[in-house]
């Protein structure tokens, strides 16, 4: 599972640093690639590595052929982790390269208290993707870095999303359906 993690991390780093090369650190002043562009490029790929993991991984062997369980506890319990901790293992090794962005799955229902939106913009962003379907891009400043955020629509792509979501004891909400949004992937390009 480690090289599987390593070798997501190093691919979408090596995606966000093609960008910065491509267009220097200020990107769209000297016709490089655009805060926006280099966001959509990674959440391309995180939302395909996350829908293979889910679909591939934790729904077929979990849920359908019965192999082995998907559960928060997978360390201790020797199973699959879930779906949003590959996603979190998956930022923090990330965030350990030192990449110059980050990401984040944040939902308005979580699970977990720290996948909570914090800042306004990851809060207005939330909403905007549950009620448009549509991404939301905005500029904030953090301390004293400005940061081009943008917030992607985070569906439930299988039927272990819904499941997970709506059976967990600590869900506040339990009539998510399937293809429904969930929440949302939160990428930070500081600028």
């Amino acid at each position: 599972m480690q090289n599987i993690l390593i070798g997501i991390v190093a691919f979408i780093a090596g995606v966000a640093l093609m960008f910065f090369i491509a267009g220097g650190q200020g990107g769209a002043d000297n016709g490089g690639v655009k805060p926006q562009q280099m966001a959509d490029a990674v959440h391309t790929v995180l939302e395909a590595d996350r829908t293979v993991y889910t679909q591939k991984i934790i729904n077929r062997l979990s849920k359908v052929e019965k192999v082995i369980k998907a559960s928060e506890h997978w360390e201790d319990e020797k199973a699959l982790l879930l779906p949003a901790q590959m996603f979190r293992e998956s930022s923090e090794l990330v965030q350990k390269q030192n990449s110059g962005f980050s990401f984040a799955l944040l939902s308005e229902w979580p699970i977990n208290a720290q996948n909570k939106p914090k800042t306004g913009a990851e809060k207005e962003g939330l909403k905007a993707v549950r009620e448009t379907g549509k991404p939301f891009y905005k500029e904030e400043t953090l301390g004293k870095q400005n940061y081009f955020t943008a917030v992607y629509p985070d569906k439930a792509v299988s039927p272990a999303c819904v499941d997970c979501h709506n059976e967990h004891k600590d869900s506040p909400r339990t009539d998510f359906k399937l293809n429904e949004i969930m929440g949302g992937v939160v990428i930070r390009i500081p600028l």
